[in-house]
């Protein structure tokens, strides 16, 4: 990270693409006449709710990561969901970096926790936006459509304060816990992150998971 400079987070990467045709033309078409907080609000739910959550798009390979990928595919998982937004916000003029944690999660399906033979997902992805002189974590991952199935309240964004995940889902059950956190980024760390998942997820083929996730959620609520 670069102290007090927000130059570097309005610049575009390999992912993060700012100059993009579909990105900036998705950025233009849920800007607002309002200040910067009310554009990367409005920019958050765009992505939070048009993009589904989908954690079996997970992959490492640039072409996948990149803003215009997830656009294209309308599906996408954390760090890939997290990139979008981020590449939005920059090609509107609002500073905004990659941020990580590792999290235990209790949101996933009986397959998938088989998968990857873990509760824990490494390199969670948020993003984080530069807002009123201050940085605000923004997760857009989980769709509300997701969430009104799992019972899980939404998670809101009004640009002042962090909007990450909540202990406890709208039952009392434990849903999601914060271990790490590991770091704002300007662009993706995807060596690191193929580092730990190599050290974390041996069995798994660079971190892919093929399934069919909205499937797998309809079954699970049916029983």
């Amino acid at each position: 990270m670069n102290g007090d400079s927000t130059g570097q987070y309005l610049c575009a990467t390999a992912t993060i693409e700012v100059d993009h045709p579909s990105v900036m033309e998705f950025a233009r078409q849920h800007d607002t006449d309002g200040d910067s907080i009310a554009r990367a609000v409005a920019l958050y739910y765009a992505v939070r709710d048009q993009i589904r959550y989908d954690p079996y798009t997970c992959n490492l390979d640039i072409d996948q990561l990149k803003a215009s990928a997830t656009l294209s595919s309308g599906r996408g998982w954390c760090v890939s969901k997290a990139i979008l937004l981020a590449a939005c916000c920059r090609s509107l003029g609002i500073p905004a970096r990659l941020g990580f944690a590792d999290v235990r999660n209790h949101l996933s399906t009986a397959r998938l926790r088989e998968l990857m033979r873990s509760d824990v997902f490494y390199w969670h992805g948020y993003t984080s936006i530069h807002l009123l002189e201050q940085w605000v974590k923004a997760t857009p991952a989980f769709n509300v459509e997701l969430c009104e199935k799992f019972h899980l309240k939404p998670l809101e964004f009004d640009g002042r304060e962090d909007s990450i995940y909540h202990l406890f889902d709208m039952a009392g059950n434990k849903h999601m816990e914060y271990l790490n956190f590991r770091g704002e980024y300007a662009d993706t760390p995807i060596t690191e992150i193929e580092e730990t998942f190599s050290r974390e997820y041996p069995y798994l083929d660079s971190g892919q998971m093929p399934g069919n996730f909205d499937q797998e959620v309809e079954r699970e609520i049916q029983e």
